[in-house]
């Protein structure tokens, strides 16, 4: 198949476009559904070209809403799989793509439905690239890193905040759930920052790119749901320390210091201190102790 160039000039959507395309469809941007539509033709370029894909991928999209970053993920990739939950902007997305890349037209696949109950797709997608929903935006990526392994690598634009909190590292103030599950998966780093009129309406904060690579989990005897578990209880009460935080996870403070201890870590650390892996041997140490009393 014949991609058009990366540096390629072909038209993407501006504000004229993407306005008219919603008084066609009797539109509005929705903050219920966390709607904000690029109307910038360069800052889908520099999306794109942050992405590093490769030609012969399939990109995941994630609210395609009137096709702005769907434009320039044709332009860039083999196939487009884009999941809307907007009924109409699902429904009009292929024929936008016809108008403007009609050679592409059959290289985009569009999936009418929540993201965050999707489980099958029509293709395996390689990389996630998506201007996502704000108030969803956390839960989607998790999401789609558990149940879609093929995804490799991937940039997504989310609320400037979230973009910093996904990409946190331990010991940072704003390390926290997100930062810990998002590294189960994939090493993860802020790529950038999008300013606020580049989209319509505009919101009230910038935006983050954040990029992350897939890696393999750390390696423990703990199954994710037992890890995460206990990273849910670790950052519940972040002014704690593990062994009072862990508490009614392990059954008692006593219990909570004997499974940490043994996982190699300091009862009296926080959560926000700890890595992705450390979480996994403490999971691991429960599991190695529930084993253990059930045979006494």
């Amino acid at each position: 198949m014949n991609l058009p160039p990366s540096n390629s000039a072909l038209p993407l959507l501006g504000a004229t476009e993407i306005r008219r395309l919603a008084a066609e469809l009797d539109v509005r941007p929705t903050k219920t559904l966390g709607q904000n539509f690029v109307i910038d033709g360069n800052t889908i370029r520099r999306i794109v070209g942050v992405a590093e894909l490769q030609e012969t991928e399939t990109v995941l999209e994630v609210g395609p809403g009137l096709g702005s970053l769907t434009l320039g993920l044709l332009d860039a990739a083999a196939q487009v799989v884009a999941i809307e939950i907007d009924t109409k902007l699902a429904e009009r997305l292929p024929q936008t793509i016809k108008e403007f890349r009609p050679e592409r037209a059959d290289s985009l696949h569009v999936v009418a439905a929540d993201a965050l109950k999707v489980t099958e797709l029509p293709l395996k997608p390689t990389a996630l690239v998506a201007n996502l929903p704000y108030n969803v935006a956390v839960p989607v990526v998790l999401h789609l890193l558990e149940h879609f392994p093929s995804l490799k690598h991937g940039l997504v634009m989310v609320q400037d905040e979230v973009a910093d909190r996904l990409a946190a590292t331990p010991g940072n103030k704003i390390y926290g759930v997100p930062s810990v599950k998002a590294a189960w998966y994939a090493a993860v780093r802020k790529a950038g920052v999008i300013g606020m009129n580049v989209f319509w309406p505009a919101p009230k904060i910038s935006s983050g790119l954040v990029e992350f690579v897939r890696r393999e989990p750390p390696q423990t005897t703990a199954s994710r749901e037992q890890v995460f578990a206990v990273i849910d209880a670790a950052f519940a009460q972040r002014r704690k320390t593990l062994r009072a935080a862990l508490a009614d996870w392990a059954g008692s403070g006593a219990v909570a210091e004997q499974i940490i201890l043994a996982a190699g870590v300091d009862p009296v650390a926080r959560g926000e201190v700890l890595d992705v892996a450390a979480f996994a041997s403490i999971a691991a140490a429960k599991k190695s102790f529930e084993t253990k009393k059930s045979s006494e």
